[in-house]
């Protein structure tokens, strides 16, 4: 059985492993290959490794960074149906689904591409006489980053190459439930011509969590995963004295108000509700219908739903199995509490029957959801979608704004008032206007508000630059030349 290990100093670890995991393929059930799993120890190595190529590498020019970006991007964008592969043979996600998570964390590659130029600083002459101020950004250090099981490939994209392009070196954490596709890029920075200990992979569970956390030389920790965690990496890596920006839970809400086109709704529910078997953070699991469109738009949707093939992803399925069959099992358990609430359950996924052992649980829809409901109140992230019905627009947007949640929000409508004021008044970080999974692109910030987020700065984007970077102003003074105007020695013209 493949083994993977740490990649720590630009190769493959070869310390002897104290401890380790299993990695399953969720469509078979089937346990495919182990993981190192990193101690106070590895991690030591691995910040170490990091720290020396710290020194260089923050001196490189810009022309460098920028050439070994542009290689980077090259090479991944040739090899991205084997990262997707990857991706879907250890997370579950359908081929195509994990072809477009590459190409979007592609996008942040392209905009690190542009590190002169996010880089500059300002220069204001003579705020004095003979004084002039200007500022500069400078990197941190060593960097951590967190991340996910359901995005193993862009998640970490949303960081590292900023991280990088900025002069920083990383230590990456990825999920130790889908490794590979951290493991196949970090190789692929080294093809790339990145100096050895600038990109760093140790694997782990909390133990190498906390490591990262309270290491002393780890200057900042990027992470993304579900809220309780997120606010315990924001408070225990602040009290260590670090720079934190940790995206937490999403209960992502679509407000549906009646002069909206109903076809296009329903599509963007089954779309954004089923993709990834919801296993996403900005998914839409609870659909705002505002009447008297309700009935008519669960009847589209349940319509569409029949039309959903559930199986594995890497066989033309339309939704692959969840990562664990644990995480199946607790999705699960939501829908018998919904039934146990009073829902209504319109379709029932866990009828699904799909050939082997994989971790399969079919697309789920609830009708008649009200806001005490615990698959109301509580991230489920999977394919469970809510429908609650309200009689207005006002009515609606409490709903949205009273939960704890804030990440990101839609509102499908005809009417360009209502949805001005829409997101005028939303309290949630990202909105799409007849758009249903409003990622921003690259060049924008992604994260949420209230309990989505613990920090101050959103991931990637020039927020991530300032992230990655620390400010410094110089104020500078400088005498008139010494010499006078006195000949220096240089040839003189006859």
């Amino acid at each position: 059985m493949n083994q993977i290990t740490h990649w720590i100093n630009g190769a493959l670890d070869t310390q002897k492993v104290e401890r380790s995991g299993e990695i399953f393929n969720p469509a078979t059930g089937k346990v495919t290959a182990g993981v190192a799993l990193a101690d106070g120890a590895t991690v030591d190595r691995a910040v170490d490794a990091a720290t020396i190529a710290f020194a260089s590498w923050r001196h490189s020019s810009l022309t460098k960074r920028t050439q070994i970006l542009f290689t980077f991007r090259e090479l991944v964008l040739q090899n991205k149906e084997r990262i997707a592969a990857l991706i879907t043979e250890q997370h579950g996600k359908v081929l195509s689904d994990a072809a477009g998570e590459v190409t979007r964390g592609l996008e942040v590659v392209e905009f690190a591409c542009g590190i002169p130029h996010l880089l500059k600083g300002g220069f204001s002459e003579e705020v004095s006489t003979g004084v002039d101020v200007y500022s500069i950004r400078q990197p941190l250090g060593p960097v951590a980053i967190i991340s996910p099981f359901n995005f193993p490939a862009m998640v970490p994209m949303w960081f590292f190459p900023i991280a990088i392009a900025c002069g920083n070196t990383v230590i990456l954490k990825p999920s130790e439930k889908d490794p590979s596709a951290a493991m196949f890029m970090a190789d692929l920075w080294k093809q790339a011509g990145l100096p050895d200990g600038v990109f760093n992979v140790v694997h782990g569970d909390k133990e190498s969590v906390d490591a990262l956390l309270n290491h002393p030389g780890i200057k900042s920790v990027s992470f993304v995963g579900s809220t309780p965690i997120a606010k315990y990496v924001y408070e225990t890596g602040t009290k260590a004295g670090k720079r934190v920006q940790a995206l937490g839970g999403a209960k992502n809400h679509m407000v549906v108000l009646p002069d909206s086109d109903l076809e296009l709704a329903a599509d963007a529910a089954i779309n954004a509700g089923f993709g990834s078997a919801g296993e996403r953070c900005m998914a839409i699991s609870a659909i705002v219908a505002v009447e008297p469109i309700a009935s008519a738009l669960v009847a589209r949707i349940k319509s569409r739903m029949a039309d959903i093939k559930t199986g594995d992803g890497a066989k033309g399925a339309d939704m692959g199995p969840l990562v664990t069959a644990v995480h199946r099992d607790k999705v699960a358990s939501y829908i018998d509490a919904g039934e146990k609430a009073g829902a209504t359950l319109v379709v029932d996924g866990r009828d699904v029957k799909v050939d082997g052992d994989g971790f399969f649980l079919g697309p789920t829809l609830f009708d008649n959801v009200t806001p005490e409901m615990t698959i109301y109140k509580e991230e489920i992230f999977g394919p469970v979608l809510s429908i609650l019905r309200v009689n207005s627009y006002e009515e609606a947007l409490q709903l949205v704004n009273s939960h704890p949640y804030g990440n990101g929000t839609a509102i499908f409508t005809n009417d360009g008032g209502a949805a001005r004021r829409y997101q005028n008044e939303v309290e949630v970080g990202m909105v799409g206007i007849n758009v249903p999974i409003p990622v921003p692109m690259a060049y924008f910030s992604f994260g949420g508000w209230k309990n989505s987020l613990f920090g101050d700065t959103h991931a990637h984007g020039t927020e991530g630059v300032s992230f990655f970077t620390r400010g410094k102003v110089v104020t500078s003074r400088w005498l008139d030349p010494s010499h006078g105007g006195i000949n220096l020695g240089f040839p003189q013209n006859d």
